[in-house]
């Protein structure tokens, strides 16, 4: 397949995050164990680009992490409850759907602390203008729901 440079990386974080890679003909084959097509230059020019280095572990074997930025990093409880309760308006489930009501251009603000917090059963969401999605996990709809609902300060 050939994937996009996004996707990609995306790809390749995820396989640094899994597996122990210790080259970059290494991270090519998984990558292709994974349908993406790539070549040592790219997977050399793709690990540049996410900042990926080289660390060592115990074994003493060198292996390629990328390290975490703050937009990687879980938003503090504090935070959520404050980004909540100043921008949802409104919360409500169908199914492991939630729809989240926001004031005019203001649901990236919210999806984007839900993104980075520890809500568990969260999987992800999706943002318009002023509403946006949260997805549940399968069977958890009310429960995101609930602590959404609750953590903004909405009744329930």
């Amino acid at each position: 397949m050939a994937a996009g440079k996004a996707q990609r990386q995306h790809q390749i974080s995820k396989i640094l995050a899994d597996n122990p890679v210790t080259s970059q003909a290494q991270l090519v084959d998984l990558l292709g164990d994974e349908g993406v097509t790539a070549t040592q230059a790219t997977v050399s020019r793709d690990l540049e680009d996410l900042g990926a280095i080289k660390v060592r572990v115990p074994g003493g074997a060198t292996v390629y992490a990328i390290p975490e930025h703050p937009t990687d990093q879980l938003a503090p409880q504090d935070h959520v409850r404050r980004v909540l309760g100043e921008w949802l308006v409104e919360v409500e489930r169908s199914g492991d759907l939630v729809v989240l009501r926001t004031p005019p251009g203001s649901a990236h603000v919210v999806a984007s602390v839900l993104d980075r917090s520890s809500i568990s059963n969260l999987v992800g969401t999706v943002a318009g203008d002023d509403t946006l999605l949260a997805i549940a996990a399968e069977g958890k709809g009310a429960a995101v729901a609930s602590e959404l609902s609750q953590l903004a300060g909405l009744p329930q």
